[in-house]
């Protein structure tokens, strides 16, 4: 039999993942590349494109050098990417100024202006307005980059900026495209009232394609790039969250699943368009047509993991879970509480001001202490966004765990004890969305009907199981009454123009 495989180009925030997969769904290897970000202000949050360009390339040469044979034989490539991110490009295609990112949170008064500009933005949208997402960030440029938003040609998300590069196509798919507050969600189009309300035009918009669909083909240049064939086609791609349900085969209503990235997720599959703005939930399209899904997010999440053990000087995340390992029960009920608002915080709250705090500090509280605080408040922070979707009749009693914190099986654990559902783990855990996007190429490579795509898309193997303890259960949720009322009796101290971080 011919060899011949799949290529899925996962653009993260903090790392690029390149993955190789067979015709028969195995993953033949992966590669990854670490990214940075730029902070030039409190709440900013941005990346130059270049850097994801040079991080694709450096990711595929890893591939190539180590599976030559399968990297010979890619006959299609799929597309993931962190969402909301604007890129902006002038007539002539040249990136006019870094990309703002999905974390921030620098347009929250455009929040407001867009709403109030547009009504029934959360009708069309299926989604509040909030700083994350792409149409803000415009009205904020507007306001304080005038004349180069003049200049712009065409908005770009991140990954769609990379299919530029490969295809020479501006394209887009429908489940990154519900991040922007431009698509009518529902009907998985552009919406003129949304595009008019911040100055822009269809014209300055990405042709849309379903995720399974081809977006174009390799250019000879993008070929020599990436030492691979001119005209290879490149599928339509997702948002790195619906990328990731595809690589874990949650396809049909009420399949779910945590991510443990820079950010928090909770995902669930909908049998329809199911909008629940009121809550900060987000209603956006599935990766699969007619199809759709809630997600509520959370800011931040592992990049809590990352703060805590850099600030207590630990050599990386392993060497510091270690230490909460050794804790004693009992020492964790004494733990100080913390709420992992580091960068604002969009489900329940959606309040861009939020910061984080420790409550409860002693003197006999080490890092590992903090560390467990971290993890619990992340967890917490979890549990706040599953009680508003099982408010909109989502049942949910097991939830994969994927992204970087999936590695840690004290915090699969402790998930678990804290939202009250069995949770798993898979060898794809860490590559979902990588896996997914090599699943969406395999499928933009021919016609596949449903019973295609449900092969493609084979649940993910259950590698760990994690049930709830429900001694610990019982303790945790005392603790959760009070990081509730930690938030309440806080956040009139979280005010715009003094950003701070309570200890």
């Amino acid at each position: 039999m011919i060899l011949q495989t799949y290529l899925g180009l996962d653009l993260g925030t903090s790392e690029f993942k390149a993955l190789l997969m067979d015709s028969a769904g195995q993953v033949l290897g992966s590669a990854g590349v670490p990214m940075t970000c730029s902070q030039p202000q409190a709440g900013w949050s941005e990346q130059d494109p270049e850097q994801w360009v040079q991080a694709m390339i450096d990711a595929c040469q890893q591939l190539s050098q180590q599976h030559p044979t399968a990297y010979a034989a890619i006959q299609a490539i799929g597309l993931s990417g962190q969402m909301h991110g604007a890129t902006l490009l002038n007539a002539d295609s040249q990136v006019l100024r870094p990309c703002i990112l999905w974390n921030d949170t620098r347009s929250s008064l455009e929040c407001i202006d867009l709403t109030q500009r547009c009504p029934d933005l959360a009708v069309i949208t299926g989604n509040l307005a909030m700083p994350g997402f792409t149409a803000p960030k415009i009205l904020w440029l507007q306001r304080h980059e005038t004349e180069l938003l003049a200049q712009t040609a065409k908005v770009l998300l991140p990954k769609d900026y990379l299919r530029w590069i490969l295809t020479g196509e501006y394209v887009s798919d429908m489940s990154d495209a519900a991040g922007t507050l431009w698509l009518n969600v529902a009907n998985r189009c552009w919406s003129e009232s949304m595009l008019a309300a911040t100055g822009l035009h269809l014209r300055q918009m990405p042709r849309l394609v379903e995720s399974s669909e081809l977006s174009g083909r390799m250019t000879t240049h993008a070929a020599r790039l990436l030492n691979l064939s001119e005209g290879i086609p490149i599928a339509g791609g997702a948002g790195d969250n619906a990328a990731s349900a595809i690589g874990l085969g949650a396809i049909h209503p009420g399949d779910g699943f945590i991510s443990l990235g820079t950010s928090g997720v909770i995902f669930l599959v909908t049998e329809k368009f199911s909008p629940n703005p009121k809550n900060a939930v987000h209603a956006f399209c599935h990766a699969l047509p007619k199809s759709w899904h809630q997600m509520a997010v959370m800011l931040s999440a592992a990049s809590c993991l990352k703060w805590i053990t850099q600030i207590t000087g630990y050599k990386n995340e392993t060497a510091l879970m270690a230490a909460v390992a050794e804790l004693e029960p009992q020492e964790l009920g004494r733990a100080p509480l913390f709420l992992p608002y580091l960068s604002g915080e969009r489900t329940p709250h959606n309040n861009a001001n939020a910061c984080g705090a420790f409550f409860g500090l002693h003197h006999t509280h080490q890092a590992a202490d903090l560390a467990f605080s971290v993890l619990e408040g992340v967890g917490f922070g979890l549990l706040d966004c599953l009680n508003v979707l099982k408010a909109t009749g989502s049942g949910v009693e097991q939830l994969q765990l994927v992204g970087g914190g999936a590695r840690s099986p004290i915090w699969a654990q402790l998930l678990a004890d804290i939202l009250l559902v069995k949770i798993t783990t898979s060898p794809a855990s860490t590559v979902a969305a990588a896996l997914g996007a090599a699943r969406l190429g395999q499928m933009a490579h021919g016609s596949h009907n449903q019973k295609e795509i449900a092969r493609i898309c084979t649940p993910a193997p259950v590698e760990q199981l994690f049930r709830p303890n429900l001694q610990n259960s019982n303790r945790l949720q005392e603790r959760y009454v009070q990081f509730v009322n930690l938030y309440r009796s806080s956040q009139s101290e979280f005010l715009i123009d003094a950003p701070k971080l309570i200890i």
